[in-house]
């Protein structure tokens, strides 16, 4: 069976890795795509490195006719989706890769996005899209949102870790380095090629970065306690991918053997021999993230590493593998493809 699917935002860089994904899924057909400003256009004016592709006309969201979908993704802008996804009809899935629907509280939505939620019936309705950790809740969903790339990582690295309470969870600290393409497509002045290159910027210091809060939500519900990390990003002139390194007390072959034994059923989730670390183009273009340990100098000090693309895993690739469980497909359907290297 195919099913019909719409991606709505589909100009930016998550759209365009999500026609990139499913061009050869064969249980899904894009059926529509929408754009803004730049409705009208071919997808080969807007990405050119998708002109072989057979895809439809980008329109207004307005033009689709949804009562032939099966499941609608939102790629659009942070604020918009709200307004958007209440006006869907109640039978078509939507999977969310904006951050209006990521923090179940209204009060944690409105303190981390400065306003208030415009559909908090659907926000509380809404299954947290981190697919390893929520995949039997993701089945049933109407709408699953999809998390931001950043929060993915640190997740990855430290949630079984939390769960089995093996590290002191008032001294957990995150550095992470980021591509620029997860700020997006619009024109930034310190993106600039001149701004960027040869150079790394921290962002969103002291603990104002909204990734935040999805921090405190999943850390804190799997302590049964309040649970804030230390958390500093950096911008790096790369253009994909995404390296966390935690710094955690923990003993390192006990961290290391519960994060192997959490993720040794998951397909996508590669834990490295305790001593190796990995590095983000090993992940490039992938839905594969990999992580990994090492001791520290000092007893009961430990380093994970994790790193994820985060255009495909930490979003598009997430995306899809959230849509083949709501779909009832296999989750692996259309996302085995190897990193891209070099």
């Amino acid at each position: 069976m195919t099913h019909s699917i719409a991606i709505l935002g589909a100009s930016g860089y998550t759209g365009a890795e999500l026609i990139r994904l499913i061009a050869t899924h064969p249980s899904m057909r894009i059926a529509a795509l929408s754009a803004d400003r730049k409705a009208g256009l071919e997808m080969a004016d807007v990405f050119p490195h998708l002109r072989h592709l057979d895809l439809p006309r980008l329109v207004k969201i307005e033009e689709i006719d949804f009562s032939g979908l099966d499941l609608v993704f939102c790629a659009l802008p942070h604020a918009t989706s709200q307004s958007v996804i209440k006006a869907l009809p109640a039978n078509v899935k939507v999977v969310d890769l904006s951050a209006d629907f990521r923090l179940r509280d209204p009060d944690a939505y409105a303190k981390w996005y400065g306003k208030p939620h415009s559909a908090p019936d659907l926000q509380g309705d809404a299954v947290y899209g981190l697919t390893e950790f929520y995949r039997d809740r993701i089945r049933g969903a109407r709408l699953v949102a999809g998390t931001g790339c950043n929060a993915a990582t640190g997740q990855f690295a430290l949630r079984p870790l939390i769960e089995q309470k093996v590290i002191d969870l008032d001294e957990i600290i995150i550095d992470l380095k980021a591509g620029t393409s997860g700020a997006g497509r619009s024109l930034k002045e310190h993106l600039l090629f001149s701004e960027l290159f040869e150079n790394v910027k921290g962002y969103s210091l002291g603990g104002t970065h909204r990734h935040l809060g999805e921090f405190d939500q999943e850390f804190s519900a799997i302590a049964g306690r309040p649970v804030q990390v230390q958390f500093t990003p950096h911008l790096i002139p790369a253009t994909r991918g995404i390296l966390v390194t935690a710094y955690v007390r923990g003993d390192a072959e006990t961290v290391h053997k519960v994060l192997a034994a959490a993720y040794a059923q998951e397909a996508f989730v590669e834990v490295l021999p305790l001593g190796q670390a990995p590095a983000m183009k090993d992940v490039r273009g992938s839905n594969f993230v990999h992580i990994g340990v090492v001791g520290d100098r000092r007893p009961g000090r430990a380093t994970v590493i994790a790193t994820l693309d985060n255009l495909t895993k930490g979003s598009s690739g997430q995306a899809v593998q959230n849509a083949n469980l709501m779909l009832g497909l296999d989750e692996t359907t259309g996302l085995l493809a190897p990193p891209l290297y070099p």
